[in-house]
């Protein structure tokens, strides 16, 4: 009996196999093998496979820009009033507005170049969109001109930006003018371009008077699908163009 009382506490002094104690793991471990599992995991993909998709940003989605007034009015009231003066069979023939560049020369661009950039900055405060720095393409020694120079910077509007400037332009730009009398009717190139001289930016009211360190001017392009003279002449006097000598139609 003796022997049986000591086999049975020895048995209970030792630890049991698969305790608490015996399936513990070591501490550090279990830390070390998360790490491990998140560094191995894959970021998510998107439902096409490729890169995850952005995150949605919070509200309602912004509202699209009004289109431009004076593109309403030619779509709505001047390409049906060409097609009835010019007698187009095919609508393609009603000529329309392309593109509209604006240049401006600074011949004192290589002795003060800050001259330069506060015509770019100007310019781009005008139309709304960066210019371009145009460069000599030939040197010119009379000038002091080499080659590559920058002597100028120029911008190409197209679509709403193009209409958004013209009407800007005609409405406040143009009666701005110091002695205006009408803008010149011979100024076409003969392929239905219009082209005219403005001898002070200042005339734009994006322009601050104060800010203001050199006067100059620029030249403006119309470039249309004409062709002609004289369907182009029509074109910018239905959009509100005032040449001189003629009463400036209204847009609506």
């Amino acid at each position: 009996m003796a022997d049986t009382k000591e086999k049975q506490e020895k048995q209970e002094k030792q630890p049991k196999k698969g305790g608490a104690d015996a399936g513990a793991a070591p501490r550090g471990k279990e830390s070390k093998g998360k790490d491990k599992d998140q560094k191995g995991k894959k970021p998510k993909k998107g439902p096409d496979g490729g890169a995850p998709a952005p995150a949605q940003p919070e509200g309602p989605p912004p509202e699209p820009a009004p289109r431009p007034r004076l593109r309403e009015h030619y779509e709505q009231r001047v390409r049906a009033k060409l097609q009835q003066q010019f007698g187009f069979t095919n609508p393609h023939q009603i000529p329309r507005l392309v593109k509209i560049v604006l240049n401006v020369g600074m011949g004192a661009a290589q002795k003060n170049p800050k001259a330069l950039e506060t015509a770019v900055a100007e310019l781009g405060a005008i139309t709304g969109q960066q210019p371009v720095v145009t460069r000599a393409k030939k040197a010119i020694a009379n000038f002091n001109l080499r080659e590559g120079m920058p002597i100028g910077c120029a911008v190409t509007l197209r679509a709403a930006r193009m209409y958004e400037f013209l009407d800007r332009f005609i409405t406040i730009a143009v009666p701005r003018m110091r002695d205006f009398r009408g803008l010149p009717a011979n100024s076409f190139d003969g392929r239905g371009n219009y082209t005219v001289g403005i001898k002070e930016q200042m005339i734009f009211p994006e322009i601050d008077y104060d800010k203001v360190e050199q006067i100059h001017g620029m030249d403006i392009t119309i470039v249309t699908t004409a062709g002609r003279d004289d369907a182009a002449m029509a074109l910018l006097r239905e959009l509100g163009m005032p040449f001189r000598g003629e009463a400036p139609v209204a847009v609506a």
